[in-house]
């Protein structure tokens, strides 16, 4: 499910679960431990990527829908374990997009410093809204932070996905190139930043990214099911049962 890449100092972690790099607990597990692992392992700068297509098509929505209550919550802590290690990771990460990144596709390309995606037909952002599910605070903080409060509000409320050309635009992704060199771009900027005066570099991060920690870090096991009490709704129950239908065709 995922393939490990060393390019010198700077560590590769490519999501491979086709077609569309679902997350389910397997992935995200194996994705927080790799994120945990690399700075022990010589890692000072990673890239989280893909193949074409998708980067990641968010949580495994079947998969949820199989779930009874405590199942699905462990399944969404998984998701959030994931989503921490990547944010609080003490080394420096770049978001190689090459393909679509709908949901928690989107939310794991947030947590990284840097992104850079493909040109092309290819959407981002956090969709939640069209398939039911109320976007927690902690998940809007992180789009506030990269593209400001009132451009995220439009953006959530309306679950939209914008394409590449947008989404630069407006600064939710740093820059564009052919989807072939996705993950080369996203080393260079990494292989330019390690160039800097490593501690003076690392302690600005840190400061820089505290927010985004805290908002994670705040997002309790109760906030976690408070947003779960929603997924039996009719709302949310009618668009998910849409949503595996289109995933079906």
């Amino acid at each position: 499910m995922l393939q490990i890449l060393h390019h010198g100092l700077i560590h590769e972690i490519r999501l491979a679960r086709p077609p569309a790099n679902a997350l389910n607990s397997d992935l995200l597990t194996q994705l927080r431990d790799a994120v945990l692992a690399a700075p022990g392992n010589g890692a000072q700068g990673l890239i989280l990527s893909s193949g074409p297509g998708f980067f990641s098509g968010g949580m495994d929505v079947p998969v949820l829908m199989s779930l009874d209550r405590p199942a699905l919550m462990v399944a969404w802590q998984h998701f959030f374990a994931a989503v921490r290690a990547l944010a609080n990771s003490p080394i420096p990460v770049a978001a190689a997009i090459g393909g679509h990144a709908p949901a928690g596709g989107c939310v794991l390309a947030l947590c990284c410093d840097y992104r850079v995606m493909a040109l092309g037909p290819s959407r981002i952002g956090l969709n939640e809204t069209q398939v039911g599910l109320a976007v927690p605070d902690a998940i809007q903080q992180l789009m506030r932070r990269v593209v400001g409060t009132y451009r995220a509000e439009r953006l959530i409320v309306a679950g939209a996905m914008i394409d590449s050309e947008t989404a630069e635009r407006i600064g939710l992704v740093d820059e564009l190139t052919d989807g072939e060199h996705v993950a080369v771009r996203a080393a260079h900027w990494l292989e330019e930043l390690l160039k800097l005066p490593r501690a003076p570099m690392l302690a600005s991060r840190a400061i820089a990214r505290a927010d985004m920690i805290k908002a994670l870090d705040d997002f309790s096991d109760a906030d976690l099911a408070r947003f779960l009490e929603q997924w039996d709704s009719p709302d949310t129950q009618a668009a998910m049962t849409a949503l595996m239908a289109r995933l079906k065709k």
